[in-house]
């Protein structure tokens, strides 16, 4: 049994970048999937009005050929399904900060449009 899984239904915020990394030449796509939040029609009107996000805005990266048909096959606002693990990261920065995210690390997706 698989404990790390999560599926979500969104649409892409932008395109998604595609970069290989050097040396092994492995195909990398980073994108945002907007997530609707279930509000009813007042909270989300309530939410527009107060100028609040009706949606999460999640950060997913794709590897290998699932990098590469996601930014070769989809655009913004396309919606999409993806199923795959969350994943925290830490790095220091140029400044010598730590620096962290989380992200959804996609196995699978799934076009919903076209």
């Amino acid at each position: 049994m698989k404990v790390n899984n999560c599926i979500l239904i969104g649409r892409l915020t932008r395109d998604a970048d595609l970069r290989y990394l050097k040396g092994t030449g492995t195909a990398v796509s980073n994108f945002t999937l907007a997530v609707d939040k279930e509000l009813s029609k007042a909270k989300k009107e309530e939410f527009e009005a107060a100028g609040k996000p009706t949606a999460d805005f999640i950060n997913i990266v794709a590897w290998g050929r699932t990098a590469e048909a996601v930014a070769n096959y989809t655009s913004k606002g396309l919606k999409v399904a993806i199923q795959g693990r969350i994943q925290s990261r830490s790095w220091v920065a140029d400044d010598g900060t730590r620096r962290y995210a989380t992200e959804v690390v996609a196995e699978r997706v799934e076009f919903l449009e076209w």
